[in-house]
């Protein structure tokens, strides 16, 4: 036989002993011996939840364990959400769960029959003693791993603590369905997490931010006391009954992540290689997932170095998307009380699509009674999907949710919009767009990020655009075209995108400007000219050239472009504002001359025309804007007149960190829209109507800015109406292009059956 023989599991949960008996299964002549300090019957937590896919792989791996498994789960389809007083639920969702300790029992018992020698109540030798003496030390150890933190060098484990505190408890009753409980309490928003895990009991988690625990006096040494008053809060979920504890105590979720998963011939699984939140899910799961890869990997690979690189490669884009989705579950979860002021359908939908991975199709796939209850609340005329339902913002009516996203094309003359413009602009507005923003047009010619922007400092300039605005309003009638205005500050003077992006120019530099004298790439850009009281003056005035021209152009909707680290946004970011006149310093000094041009343009610009501001919500970096500044900057544009805010992140900064991701973007918004009440666009990696459905339900967007799938699809609107069999105002295809309303046929589908199958 090949591979290892002789291995070390060091940790007795179920990841651990899933390991040590599948690769005892796999290789009956190891020697496999796993350590665990606690005694055989010690467990904490209560029930597992596995999925579907989970438990196939056990199948197909290990058909007695499967089989011990399924004559012990139970299993329910539907998710309760209640809320002040209102129950809603939502059916076709498959869950099953079992014991936590029956489910030790069972892998004990395989482990024994198996021949692995398991040693409870010890404590294992570190990893490195272990790694010298066998040839595969498997460190299933959990979340205080002393396996990682031993070598910390090697794994680089990064540990985020999060702001809700929560406690494991159980009910001596099954609940029939998953519940969401509410509870808007005197200390504050209080949240329940419960699911059955056998025919006579549940698992209830507790949950509230850091705050209202200390309100509510749980920050007592013994929580006994906690967990009878959390009983007597969420008595109408428990009908009364008591809830009780084991060993039960007040923790802070914290998620881990690893560099390297390997070290040598020592590997991480489960939760000492990384965490997600269990409101997404189970631990339980992904360990069993990571060992059912980890063996696979052991089998196939030639030797040891490839089955851990193999292992990791495998599994590491898996759980990094479970990851993201368990971090926006989270922090939905840690903004709850923003949501509470929810229609009680809208509520319970967006906690349902809270980490994304469930949306309005599947939603409509699993219970489309619901999902029709949700429309209807949210306004949908019969037959139509939410992103086609109409939104007001001023006197300016938008028939759909979509709007282009502002993209720079870098294909101007001496800032003056051309051919391509007019094709690029004038297609996508043919394309169905609710709304369509040109890219930032720049201000003056030193406000140009490159030689290649578009500008609105010339009358000839102006013409050019007013010959855009008139096609899209003449050819696309009913589609609505807006105009992004800015100025590039510290970023400008550079190359066109596609020839180093962020780089200078080889030749014909000019000089840039901006709130503080630092530049965006220390050694690669120039030093920019901070401002004075002169320069500031001038830079406001050549705002209020560029929307007197605007209007008379006929754009329908203006944006102040305040992201992205040009200039607005430079005065907004501690990282690029270190001035300590009156325009540095706290962020409302900060926002002062932002909040200066903003005045001086809704001044200029008509009253009926709405205005946007588009914000980076996050520097991505440390000591950057905040989410908590992002609200607070969206409060004051709100208050000088803003009607939107478009909430987009990052680019701030060189050094960004950004979580990328589907919609990663969005959480953003959602919390700027749903503290202030206040219309957002949300932006970032929206790629599908599924998405854009899910978000206006949600209540976290009011409007989809997307921007990739416009360059590849300039009538992804339109494309997306059909594919969802739309034929109503929201999107109407234009005249000439009617004909190709439907799908084209692919392929032959006229060939006649076969009639017979002969064996």
């Amino acid at each position: 036989m090949t591979g290892p023989q002789r291995i070390a599991v060091i940790g007795g949960g179920p990841g651990g002993l899933y390991a040590a008996a599948l690769l005892k299964r796999l290789g009956p002549d190891r020697d496999i011996t796993l350590w665990e300090r606690n005694a055989p019957d010690d467990t904490f937590g209560f029930g597992v939840v596995l999925s579907d896919e989970t438990l196939g792989g056990i199948e197909h791996a290990d058909p007695v364990v499967h089989r011990a498994l399924q004559s012990e789960f139970v299993r329910w389809d539907d998710i309760d959400i209640v809320h002040r007083g209102h129950t809603q639920t939502s059916g076709g969702h498959g869950f099953a769960a079992l014991g936590r300790r029956r489910l030790l029992e069972i892998l004990h018992e395989r482990c024994a029959g198996l021949g692995v020698d398991l040693r409870f109540r010890t404590q294992a030798p570190p990893a490195a003693e272990l790694a010298a003496t066998h040839d595969l030390v498997i460190a299933a150890d959990g979340v205080h791993s002393a396996t990682r933190d031993a070598h910390e060098d090697r794994f680089r484990p990064r540990i985020t603590g999060h702001r809700c505190r929560y406690i494991w408890l159980a009910a001596d009753f099954a609940l029939d369905a998953f519940r969401f409980e509410i509870a808007e309490t005197a200390y504050g928003v209080m949240q329940l997490h419960a699911y059955p895990f056998s025919q006579h009991a549940s698992t209830v988690i507790v949950e509230m931010r850091e705050e209202v625990w200390r309100a509510a006096g749980f920050d007592v040494p013994d929580p006994a006391e906690s967990v009878g008053q959390c009983a007597k809060i969420f008595a109408n979920a428990l009908g009364h009954r008591p809830l009780r504890s084991n060993n039960s105590a007040w923790l802070t979720f914290r998620t881990v992540v690893n560099d390297h998963w390997s070290h040598g011939n020592t590997v991480l699984i489960g939760d000492a290689a990384h965490t997600a939140h269990f409101s997404i899910g189970s631990g339980t799961k992904l360990a069993v997932e990571d060992v059912l890869a980890l063996a696979a990997c052991v089998e196939e690979q030639p030797s040891l170095p490839a089955a851990l690189a193999a292992y990791e490669s495998e599994r590491r884009p898996v759980v990094e998307s479970t990851q993201r989705a368990a971090a926006a579950s989270l922090r939905w979860f840690e903004e709850l009380g923003t949501y509470v002021d929810q229609p009680p359908r809208q509520f319970a939908f967006n906690l349902l699509t809270r980490s994304r991975r469930v949306t309005h199709d599947n939603l409509r796939l699993r219970d489309p009674a619901f999902t029709a209850g949700v429309e209807e609340e949210f306004g949908c005329p019969p037959g139509t999907p939410p992103m086609f339902t109409p939104l007001r913002l001023r006197g300016l009516e938008l028939r759909n949710r979509v709007v282009v996203s502002p993209m720079d094309m870098y294909s101007a003359t001496d800032g003056i919009p051309g051919d391509f413009h007019l094709v690029h602009l004038g297609s996508r507005a043919l394309g169905g767009a609710g709304l369509v923003m040109t890219e930032m047009v720049c201000v003056s010619p030193e406000g140009r990020i490159t030689p290649g922007c578009t500008g609105l400092y010339t009358d000839e300039q102006a013409a050019a655009w007013t010959r855009v605005t008139d096609f899209v309003h003449t050819a696309s009638p009913g589609t609505a075209i807006g105009v992004q205005l800015g100025h590039s500050g510290r970023k400008g003077s550079t190359r066109l995108m596609w020839e180093g992006i962020d780089q200078p120019l080889d030749h014909g530099n000019w000089p840039v400007t901006a709130a503080s004298p630092l530049p965006y790439a220390p050694g690669v850009n120039q030093v920019p000219h901070a401002l004075d009281r002169a320069g500031l003056d001038e830079v406001r005035e050549q705002f209020a050239a560029a929307v007197r021209r605007a209007d008379a152009c006929g754009f329908d909707l203006l944006e102040l472009h305040c992201a992205h680290g040009y200039l607005l946004s430079g005065f907004l970011s501690p990282l690029t504002n270190q001035r300590t006149d009156a325009y540095g310093g706290p962020l409302a000094h900060r926002l002062r001359f932002p909040l200066e041009v903003f005045d001086t343009v809704r001044e200029l610009w008509p009253d009926d025309r709405p205005m946007t501001v588009r914000i980076s919500a996050t520097d991505w970096a440390e000591g950057g804007t905040t989410a908590e500044d992002a609200v607070e900057i969206a409060r004051a544009f709100v208050a000088h007149g803003a009607d939107a805010i478009d909430v987009s992140t990052g680019q701030v900064v060189p050094g960004e960190r950004p979580e990328y991701g589907r919609s990663y973007q969005t959480p953003y918004a959602d919390r700027v829209r749903n503290t202030l009440c206040v219309p957002v666009i949300a932006v970032g990696a929206i790629s599908s109507w599924d998405d854009v459905n899910s978000l206006l339900l949600a209540g976290r967007a009011d409007l989809c800015a997307l921007a990739r799938p416009h360059l590849y699809d300039p009538h992804w609107t339109l494309h997306a109406a059909a594919e969802q069999g739309y034929t109503g105002p929201g999107a109407p295809w234009p005249l000439p292009y009617r004909a190709g309303s439907r799908t084209p046929p692919t392929g032959r589908t006229d060939a006649p059956k076969p009639r017979l199958s002969l064996g």
